[in-house]
């Protein structure tokens, strides 16, 4: 395993800083080339799509970090009917709602752009902080970085299913090894400009078990960086936030977002569902599909609440 030092070391060994221009903002998302794409749309051998996010319930989900206004009516002389509107004549209606939410965390499925995190005071690329303001948002490797989205070919590595096990203990962390054994058992490679899915079986054990992710959790360790800069992955995702926690490293408590994002400029997808994505890969014998991912366009954040499609 990796040491602190090494760990520390990675923001240098592993930095993509220039590696596409001084002024790029894209980051890993430079390995999904127009081939890459067109080789993405080929995996599609069935037909069939599948979500790898989760629901967001209101007001539930208020109770795990997510801010959510009611639903409201936006009609003068409706206020008596909170969710639905209609006209005076009760020919025709409407119903509206206005939504607030706070996407980082441990509930929403959602993508980190590069100017999420920062290490000694600077982001992607070697910016400063201070291109993030409070009343604009961030200047630099924002969300919009990926308007156009990012669709590429998608492999789901299930961890969870190679240890021969529903769900890994929280705590547990994913290392290279883990990676290769299950590209071996689901005859699989991952390839340049991939995405790549880690299924821990979180998924299943919050449905069966009501568990949740926090302070302990399943997840990346720091040893897989190297291997996923090896091999140009241009986003990961995971069904929890990422990070097995703890780290293990008391000065990088998040090594995968922190070296991912800052250094590496790796895009990634957190609190994703992975579980149908899980049965019907295991169903139709295909652990590579294509992924569709579109952030919404929210100028200047560093993130955006998406809804990942897999379509085998």
């Amino acid at each position: 395993m990796p040491t602190q030092d090494d760990v520390l070391g990675y923001f240098g060994t592993l930095s993509n800083w220039g590696r596409w221009g001084d002024d790029d903002e894209r980051g890993t998302l430079n390995h999904v080339t127009d081939a890459v794409r067109l080789a993405a749309a080929r995996a599609v051998r069935h037909g069939r799509s599948v979500s790898c996010a989760w629901e967001v319930a209101a007001p539930e989900d208020m109770e795990r970090a997510t801010t959510t206004c009611p639903r409201a009516v936006d009609m003068p002389g409706a206020e008596d009917m909170p969710v639905a509107a209609f006209h005076r004549d009760r020919r025709w209606g409407f119903s509206s709602e206005r939504l607030g939410m706070t996407f980082h965390g441990n509930t929403l499925t959602h993508v980190d752009s590069p100017c999420h995190l920062f290490w000694d005071g600077a982001t992607y690329n070697g910016r400063p902080h201070t291109v993030v303001d409070a009343a604009t948002g961030s200047a630099w490797a924002a969300v919009t970085a990926a308007a156009d989205g990012i669709l590429t070919r998608g492999v789901l590595l299930d961890v969870a299913q190679a240890r021969g096990v529903p769900w890994l203990a929280p705590g547990q962390g994913v290392v290279p090894d883990d990676l290769e054994e299950a590209e071996r058992r689901q005859g699989v490679r991952v390839r340049p400009g991939d995405a790549v899915l880690l299924r821990t079986g979180h998924g299943r054990a919050r449905r069966e078990a009501g568990a949740a992710v926090g302070v302990t959790q399943a997840g990346w360790h720091a040893s897989c960086l190297p291997w996923l800069q090896e091999r140009e992955v241009a986003l990961i995702g995971a069904d929890t936030p990422q990070d097995v926690q703890p780290s293990g490293y008391d000065d990088v408590l998040m090594p995968v977002h922190a070296v991912g994002l800052v250094a590496m400029g790796l895009w990634l997808l957190d609190n994703c569902d992975l579980e149908a994505c899980a049965a019907t890969a295991a169903e139709l014998g295909q652990w590579d599909f294509h992924l569709a991912v579109a952030p919404v366009r929210l100028a200047g954040t560093s993130g955006s609440p998406v809804n990942p499609i897999a379509t085998f």
